[in-house]
């Protein structure tokens, strides 16, 4: 796929009129690390309809990474925070394990010369490219990584083939196999969106779950603390943000929109607070659909969630501790 054109307003030379499509550089996804890359963010792109419609939802994703850059494109930069556009994996047709191997050998390299990396989906099935991504990276090599994903679906369905709503499924039972623990924390959980079953698999798998009735602004500091609850029993963090999290009038283009939701502000410090704090490796931001957008508000506010995480993040210092 051709790199994509980073476009937006100039307002004049100088730092202080800095925006993304000014700050970003497209770079060879092999290009060789180098200690400058080490403290800077990686983009890269899975343009995939192919586990949206296992799922059998509303197909769209594929179009996302593109609509998330242009909206990306005219937002400030106010740090100095370098950023790599690494390129994009299409999935061809259903070809959805083909094309998550080669995102995950993508996002390996990504991981292993940039300190954060963004990950712009394609449907939730990323997740899983993101999971074959870090446990290949020698840079987590040894450190005991937590997923918080932030979703109404806890995405733990057992299938007979891997889709949107198997990944997270995939990663436990690829621990187990590998001798590994298995840590997820899901907040936003629809109970009205996920079966019986699937509170009992998450009960057994011991996931910590917070409903979405739950992450309302008026619960925000006891949610914070939640998440720093899981946080501590790990070394870094793995961010997913499923878009369909957010209240429908505010992400109506994704594939299954929220009827209640958690609040965008709500959303936004949750990610603020994480990428704060020191131990955020990677995020997945996905299920943008645009073929279902409207006026570009759900691709508006997932290019807000990046910005937040990008703005608020710094060197790992789980890694540095590490590697000392």
């Amino acid at each position: 796929m051709s790199p994509h054109v980073w476009t937006g307003r100039d307002d004049g030379p100088g730092p202080e009129h800095r925006r993304w499509h000014q700050q970003v550089e497209v770079l060879d996804a092999v290009s060789t690390p180098t200690e400058e890359t080490a403290e800077a963010a990686a983009l890269v792109g899975f343009c995939c309809d192919a586990g949206v419609a296992r799922n059998k939802g509303r197909i769209g994703a594929a179009q996302a990474p593109a609509a998330l850059r242009t909206a990306l494109g005219p937002l400030a930069v106010h740090q100095p925070l370098p950023l790599h556009d690494l390129g994009d994996v299409t999935v061809t047709g259903d070809e959805l394990e083909t094309g998550q191997e080669q995102m995950g050998e993508l996002i390996t390299r990504a991981l292993d010369s940039h300190g954060l990396v963004v990950v712009l989906g394609g449907g939730h099935e990323t997740a899983w490219a993101s999971y074959l991504g870090r446990t290949a990276s020698s840079r987590l090599d040894g450190l005991r990584v937590g997923v918080l994903n932030l979703d109404a679906h806890f995405d733990l369905r057992e299938a007979d083939r891997p889709s949107s709503g198997t990944p997270f499924r995939q990663m436990a039972m690829a621990d187990q196999a590998a001798g590994r623990d298995f840590r997820y924390m899901v907040a936003g959980i629809s109970r009205a969106s996920n079966t019986k079953v699937l509170f009992d698999t998450a009960e057994e798998l011991g996931v910590e779950v917070v409903l979405d009735v739950d992450c309302q602004p008026r619960h925000l500091d006891r949610l914070l603390e939640a998440v720093d609850a899981f946080r501590v029993q790990v070394d870094v963090l793995h961010l997913s943000i499923d878009l369909d999290l957010l209240p429908a009038a505010v992400a109506p283009g994704v594939s299954a929109p929220a009827g209640h939701g958690v609040p965008m502000e709500v959303v936004d410090a949750v990610v603020a607070h994480v990428a704060a704090s020191g131990q955020l490796v990677m995020v997945d931001v996905v299920e943008l659909c645009p073929p279902l957008d409207v006026d570009d508000r759900t691709a508006r506010a997932a290019a807000r969630l990046v910005h937040t995480a990008v703005e608020h993040w710094h060197p790992l210092a789980a890694i540095s501790d590490t590697a000392n």
